[in-house]
This record gives C-alpha cells, sequence and structure tokens, in this order.
C-alpha cells in the first residue's frame, strides 16, 4: 500500500520560500514518477510540476523559473522548492505517484498524500 506525506508547508510572506517535501513508502520509489498538484479553495485541483524516474521535468506555466522539483531515490523523497511566492500560490500542495508516459505525466486516481497549506500572504 502507497502511502505519501507531504511537509513542509505553513505561512509565508510574498516574496518568500518555502521547500515541500513528500516521502514515499510502500513501493519503488525510484521507478514511480512524481508530481505536485495544488488546490485553491473554489478552484479544482491542478499540476504544478512533476518528476519522472530518470529525471525529464516539466513545470506548469504559472511556476516556471520560481518552482524547482527534485527527487533523492536514497530517501524515497520529492521535494518542491518554491521561490518568489505570490499570493495566487496559496493552496493546499498535494504529492501524487504516477506513471510516465509517452505523453507525459499520468497521475495515479488513488496514490495521494494528505496535504500540506501553504498560505502566502501579500
Amino acid at each position: 500500500q502507497v502511502q505519501l506525506v507531504e511537509s513542509g508547508g505553513g505561512l509565508v510572506q510574498a516574496g518568500g520560500s518555502l521547500r515541500l517535501s513528500c516521502t514515499a513508502s510502500g513501493t519503488t520509489f525510484s521507478i514511480a514518477a512524481m508530481g505536485w498538484y495544488r488546490q485553491a479553495p473554489g478552484k479544482e485541483r491542478e499540476v504544478v510540476a512533476v518528476i519522472s524516474s530518470g529525471g525529464t521535468i516539466d513545470y506548469s506555466d504559472s511556476v516556471k523559473g520560481r518552482f524547482f522539483i527534485s527527487r533523492d531515490n536514497a530517501k524515497n523523497t520529492v521535494y518542491l522548492q518554491m521561490n518568489s511566492l505570490k499570493p495566487e500560490d496559496t493552496a493546499v500542495y498535494y504529492c501524487n505517484l504516477g506513471v510516465w508516459r509517452v505523453w507525459g505525466y499520468d497521475p495515479s486516481d488513488t496514490s495521494w498524500g494528505q496535504g500540506t497549506q501553504v498560505t502566502v500572504s501579500s
């Protein structure tokens, strides 16, 4: 059974930085693709950044140049470094364990973490 545990959220002023972590268990992490998603109040969950087992990375346009995804297979952990945060980045951030297809990241419907709140004040 896959378990994903996020941490690192919090309250930060606009322009600040946070680093989120997501640690996986119950899976062979090194061969898994991982993704970070977020959901703001009243909005649908959206993809933020994804990374394949081989290190292929993709970002949503809204975070390119500000957020950086990375992984440490020895620690079964994926990170999201968030810089130059904006109030519109406020959301609950979730990690997901999925599959990298020919066309890109395919999220799992069931392998989600519990989420971590990120609040950016203006």
